[in-house]
């Protein structure tokens, strides 16, 4: 086939090609990249088409591996390898804070007011931050389950009181 002939049918379906695009994409200017990038392929790998193949398809079939190409090397890149010695980034939520200095001292920050507490404040609150419910931290204090959450939220409110500069 002639590369006039095939720019003319290349042509021909683009408004095809963009709804196809932005069925995959499902973003108006991420669909137009993808038929760029699929009418300089096509364009570039012209040689490469047989005759008397479907053309159509041939295209849509270009469109789809830039399609899937894309998505894998977005994928790729926003891939975190853990190198440390004993995978410690990989038990780290994503948005922990630790990974700037920033947040390391706010953690520091945070432990300093918490420990400033009386022991009255302070082990029922540390206990429930470590995952123990109310009733648990009730029996282990031997205390009424209403002072144990009252002393949790006064320790709260008096956490973000002292704490009211770091937040965001």
């Amino acid at each position: 086939m002639s590369s006039s002939n095939i720019q003319t049918k290349l042509l021909d379906i683009q408004s095809n090609l963009l709804n196809f695009a932005y069925m995959l994409t499902s973003n108006r200017d991420d669909a137009y990249d993808l038929l760029q990038d699929t009418t300089l392929k096509v364009l570039d790998n012209e040689e490469k088409y047989v005759e008397n193949t479907n053309f159509k398809g041939w295209v849509f079939t270009i469109m789809r591996n830039i399609f899937i190409n894309n998505y894998r090397k977005v994928v790729r890149s926003a891939t975190i390898i853990d190198q440390t010695e004993d995978l410690y980034h990989l038990n780290l939520p994503q948005e922990s804070g630790f990974e700037t200095p920033e947040g390391s001292y706010a953690a520091k920050e945070i432990n300093e007011a918490i420990n400033s507490f009386s022991d009255e404040y302070r082990v029922p609150f540390t206990m429930h931050v470590q995952g123990y419910k109310y009733n648990e931290i009730a029996e282990k204090m031997d205390l009424p389950l209403g002072t144990v959450k009252s002393r949790i939220f006064f320790a709260r409110q008096r956490l973000q009181e002292m704490l009211k500069d770091y937040a965001r």
